[in-house]
């Protein structure tokens, strides 16, 4: 049977200028100051400055252009990875860019134009660890609305052992759960998911 587990991170904080990080497997979920939705300042129809006021019929406030009288709506970003596995081990990347890096994490991005969930998955992890993936099936989901962001993350088969750094990785290698390195993890969503499917895999060998 598959589970796909929906899980609101509602209680995690941010902390401008703080780096909070999980470290270890329980640990308390905080996360780094990325993400941000940047105020608008100008108008990107005339080039004109913005004002923040609740638009007529609305009930949110929203950039509303003081010239040309443009609405414009910042939505969340919806980040999509992959939960790559190989026999009982699962492949991470060490980051190798901005935040957290020197970090190990899931292959993942922010979605693309034009493309789906899972293909964006896959696509992230070709481009992080050069690595095929096939059988995407939808595993976590995580609601931050602190920093308007979604993440998916699709458990999905190895085509086959072979991967290697791409250019935002330092390093890529297959863990089992025992060499798991919890206290150098780049971000809580990583930690619940590894969590939990180390979790699920346990019952399914009882």
């Amino acid at each position: 049977m598959h589970l796909t587990r929906w899980l609101p991170l509602t209680d995690m904080v941010i902390k401008p200028g703080q780096d909070n990080h999980c470290t270890g497997a329980n640990a308390s979920p905080e996360v780094v100051t990325y993400g941000y939705t940047v105020p608008m300042n100008f108008c990107s129809a005339c080039g004109e400055s913005v004002v923040y006021k609740v638009p007529e019929d609305d009930t949110r406030e929203r950039a509303v252009c003081s010239s040309c009288g443009t609405i414009h709506y910042q939505n969340p970003k919806v980040i999509a990875g992959t939960l790559p596995i190989w026999g009982d081990q699962v492949l991470l990347c060490k980051r190798a860019i901005e935040p957290r890096r020197g970090y190990w994490t899931l292959p993942a991005g922010f979605l693309e134009n034009g493309e789906t969930a899972e293909t964006g998955g896959a696509r992230e992890t070709m481009e992080e660890a050069n690595a095929t993936v096939e059988n995407p099936q939808l595993y976590t989901v995580f609601s931050l609305p602190h920093i308007s962001q979604i993440y998916m993350f699709f458990k999905a088969d190895l085509v086959g052992p072979t991967f290697s750094s791409g250019s935002e990785s330092l390093e890529v290698e297959l863990f089992s759960e025992q060499d798991i390195p919890w206290d150098e993890l780049a971000f809580p969503v990583i930690n619940k998911t590894l969590t939990h499917y180390f979790k699920d895999l346990s019952l399914i060998h009882i």
